[in-house]
């Protein structure tokens, strides 16, 4: 896998991970100091962002390897060069 690639999708993951672990926070701490509208939609959006960090990597690798097959595929259907 391309390194870019691999640093993107590890990238995902890190932001994934805070979301969640923010989201976790607001809704564990959130009740002390904020009113509860605003915890459930903090929450809310905290783990919509996380579920998409986590969701997004998978689309990365499944286009990565749709090009690979179509680039390993094309490589066979063209005729050898003969010098």
């Amino acid at each position: 896998m391309d390194e870019r690639l691999r640093k993107k999708i590890l990238m995902f993951y890190v932001a994934g991970a805070i979301n969640l672990a923010l989201g976790l926070y607001v809704l564990v701490a959130g009740p002390g100091f904020l009113p509860q509208n605003t915890v459930i939609w903090l929450t809310l959006f905290f783990m919509v962002f996380a579920a998409l960090d986590f969701w997004f990597p998978r689309v990365l690798k499944k286009r990565w390897a749709e090009m690979l097959a179509k680039h390993a595929e094309q490589q066979q259907a063209r005729p050898p060069d003969r010098a």
